[in-house]
């Protein structure tokens, strides 16, 4: 499982102060109010940041780290990763999970057919649609809902689906 999630990505700076403008990989945009520390990831280069103030606007995170004061020194946070320890990260309800550990897991029908990895989930709203690529490159796509998702096994890293009518 991985030990760091990724809960958003600086794309801009903010006023003349230092402040950055985030784009949130998170559900619950919020979650930004309770951090105390992030970790800024660029080109595998993890450092660690104390989080001064947070604000919002619109869909965006305004945040402003200690020690960076101008926006020159913003400047150079552009592009990189927020991530945060899985110890901070958000409990999540029953049946619910991360994202990160889905990702690589092994897809499998209910009769045992192995339908491949799953590469990437999008939202589209209303449910999450499950990206799963066999060995031959083929995307099948499934809706993240309970008549098709039957069991997820984290421990074996694998899932377990019905395929409905028409979506095999």
């Amino acid at each position: 499982m991985q030990q760091f999630f990724e809960i958003g990505q600086i794309v801009n700076t903010f006023g003349i102060k230092g402040m950055v403008k985030v784009v949130p990989y998170t559900d619950d945009i919020q979650r930004f109010d309770k951090l105390k520390k992030v970790y800024l990831v660029a080109k595998k280069e993890k450092k660690e940041y104390e989080v001064e103030e947070v604000k919002y606007q619109k869909n965006m995170v305004l945040i402003k780290f200690k020690g960076i004061n101008s926006i020159e020194e913003a400047e150079n946070l552009r592009n990189q990763y927020l991530q945060i320890p899985r110890e901070d990260a958000i409990s999540l309800e029953e049946g619910s999970y991360y994202i990160a550990d889905l990702i690589g897991m092994k897809v499998f029908t209910e009769e045992g057919e192995n339908l491949g990895i799953l590469e990437d989930i999008y939202n589209t709203g209303s449910n999450d649609i499950y990206v799963v690529k066999n060995e031959l490159g083929k995307q099948l796509l499934l809706p993240a809902i309970q008549d098709v998702i039957k069991k997820i096994d984290l421990e074996e890293e694998k899932i377990i689906v019905h395929l409905m009518e028409g979506l095999s």
